[in-house]
């Protein structure tokens, strides 16, 4: 094999390597998007798309390449000196043995290649739906906790007021009620003081915004007034 035949199949056992690696059962897609975060891949990151796209297109000028090798010494393309030398002929097969080797090569390279990228992407995108899927089933076992406990508290309030008599159930079902509606204060008062940050990020991005827009007109009179200057000396120039 020849010097960049070598390197293709070096390349291509690469591919193979890591492949298995990525599909490993025992590894999580958290844990290689851990590994695809690392720092020493930041340098690469910046460049990765060229670096790919560099590839794709060395290894497809190679399978090309073998392509034409392979219809070059192919044997309906052999001429009848071939045949009035075997030595020739010989030499003719061992010529397109190497051909369509190298076109398997540098096919299974090119295909791997695709297929590596392709499964890394699913899966950052695996890990990225996984975190998802985890805070969402966090928020939704709160919310039944929640709901859980207001609903322990509605049976206990209605208990108590069937069971007990007198002042005795009126003292304790106010006590109940005057909970819950601290509690539901409590929560209103959140929600409002999140509806005024809210209100206050808006008002703060809508004066920023109104000012980059006297700004920008600021800007666009002053050079509409240098274009004028400009134009008028070139007029006198002339």
């Amino acid at each position: 094999m020849t010097l960049q035949w070598t390197a293709v199949a070096l390349f291509l056992y690469i591919e193979i390597g890591i492949l298995v690696i990525l599909c490993l059962p025992f590894i999580s897609a958290k844990r290689w998007q851990g590994v695809f975060n690392l720092r020493i891949w930041s340098p690469v990151a910046q460049f990765w798309n060229k670096v790919f796209l560099t590839m794709i297109v060395i290894l497809i000028v190679l399978f090309l390449d073998a392509v034409r090798e392979v219809r070059k010494y192919s044997i309906k393309n052999l001429g009848t000196d071939a045949k009035l030398q075997p030595n020739m002929f010989d030499h003719m097969h061992m010529k397109l043995f190497r051909a369509q080797r190298n076109l398997y090569i540098s096919g299974f390279a090119v295909f791997l290649w695709l297929v590596m990228k392709r499964v890394v992407t699913l899966i950052n995108q695996l890990a990225s739906v996984s975190g998802t899927t985890a805070a969402l089933q966090a928020q939704a076992e709160n919310a039944n906790k929640a709901a859980k406990k207001h609903l322990e508290d509605n049976e206990l309030l209605k208990k108590t007021l069937m069971e007990a008599t007198g002042d005795k159930a009126t003292a304790e079902g106010m006590e109940l009620l005057r909970k819950e509606v601290e509690k539901l204060k409590e929560e209103v008062k959140m929600s409002e003081d999140a509806l005024k940050k809210s209100k206050c990020d808006a008002d703060g991005l809508k004066k920023q915004t109104d000012g980059l827009a006297r700004e920008y007109d600021r800007l666009l009179k002053e050079h509409q007034e240098l274009q004028n200057l400009q134009n008028d000396v070139n007029k006198k120039d002339d």
